[in-house]
């Protein structure tokens, strides 16, 4: 299948949206509640997972979206037509603070893997389905379960990242080695596996996890350095619990806030 060829702008820095362009009939996927805005003479329709196989019948189609359970998404996507004999746009925003990725996968092979929660919007007839983790310690211990998305055409598609995005080409046989939550994706050639930090130190009071992610070579990885997941965690872990507030820049907690005269109840 042949995706939509589309146009598009990328704006921002830390709260990034693009606009993608449309001709007349063409059209764009995406996520629920990554929608912003949109010209008149777009219709918005909802459809059973990417919409990729809703012309080969009713079972196809309930099964592209019975893989978006297992990834934890909604059964339905939504999808954008422009529906007048001219250019029309629609706008789709991050979910949180990062940078926007426009991955052509013509340029990769038609194919690229990506976590669960990282996929934004695509050009109509890009099929999300669902990469299934062959091998044990990866599903066990990789952060993203046995199951990642994967995104699969000829046309283009919007990933988001959380923080700051680095793109890294490895050359053949080239390791990396990666906190598991900052994987954003990777082009189909590269081997992801689990490896075991090692060391009773580093196991015990090391604060990073006991598995690196190691990514080897030949293909492309992209990386972010604010996983939401970590994000989240440090709101949870600055939360005033019950009646206890807790103080920021000094050892001394309460006492601190006194001295430095926060001291409001």
């Amino acid at each position: 299948m042949n995706a939509h060829e589309i146009d598009y702008h990328i704006y921002g820095e830390e709260m990034q949206y693009v606009e993608i362009e449309l001709d007349q009939n063409e059209g764009v996927i995406a996520e629920a509640g990554s929608f912003m805005m949109m010209h008149e003479g777009i219709k918005m329709e909802t459809i059973f997972g990417d919409g990729s196989t809703q012309n080969e019948g009713f079972l196809d189609s309930i099964f592209g979206a019975g893989k978006r359970l297992l990834t934890g998404e909604s059964l339905f996507m939504t999808a954008f037509y422009n529906t007048l004999n001219e250019k029309r746009s629609v706008s789709f925003a991050s979910p949180y603070p990062g940078k926007i990725l426009a991955v052509d996968l013509k340029q990769f092979g038609g194919k690229v893997i990506c976590q669960k929660d990282a996929f934004l919007c695509a050009a109509k007839g890009v099929s999300v389905g669902i990469e299934f983790s062959k091998r044990l310690g990866r599903g066990l211990f990789g952060g993203e379960g046995f199951i990642m998305q994967k995104l699969e055409g000829d046309g283009m598609a919007f990933v988001h990242a959380g923080g700051t995005l680095a793109t890294k080409v490895l050359k053949p046989g080239e390791k990396l080695r990666v906190d598991t939550g900052c994987i954003v994706g990777f082009t189909k050639d590269v081997d992801y596996d689990i490896e075991f930090i090692g060391g009773i130190k580093n196991t015990v009071f090391g604060g990073e996890g006991l598995f690196f992610a190691t990514l080897t070579g030949p293909g492309t990885v992209y990386v972010q350095s604010l996983p939401f997941s970590r994000l989240a965690g440090r709101i949870l872990s600055a939360l005033p619990k019950g009646n206890n507030k807790k103080g920021e820049g000094s050892v001394l907690g309460g006492l601190g806030d006194l001295l430095s005269g926060d001291n409001r109840f």
